[in-house]
């Protein structure tokens, strides 16, 4: 499902058009996008929870060239499904 298919399925469930369907989908998105900026985790019950993980600097290799690299530290947003969406994926 992409994100078209997903504002569809809002349209579906709810009295909304297409517009305001949209923007209530790019507003959720943009709201833990934000949430997630500032370091704040994002729990939604019965779903999941959206975090934040510190990657530390490493050490690689170029495959192309074998050379040794240095991998910079990075921030990576994680995603852990609540049992309520367990239960309804199995």
């Amino acid at each position: 499902m992409n994100k078209a298919e997903l504002v569809d399925k809002v349209i579906e469930a709810t009295d909304l058009n297409k517009a305001s369907a949209s923007r209530a989908v790019d507003a959720v998105f943009d709201s833990i996008s934000k949430a997630l900026k500032g370091g704040d985790q994002v729990t939604i019950v019965g779903f999941g929870t959206f975090s934040v993980s510190n990657r530390a600097e490493r050490t690689g290799r170029n495959p192309r060239t074998g050379d040794t690299i240095t991998i910079p530290a990075s921030k990576n947003p994680k995603f852990k499904a609540g049992k309520g969406l367990k239960d309804a994926v199995n």
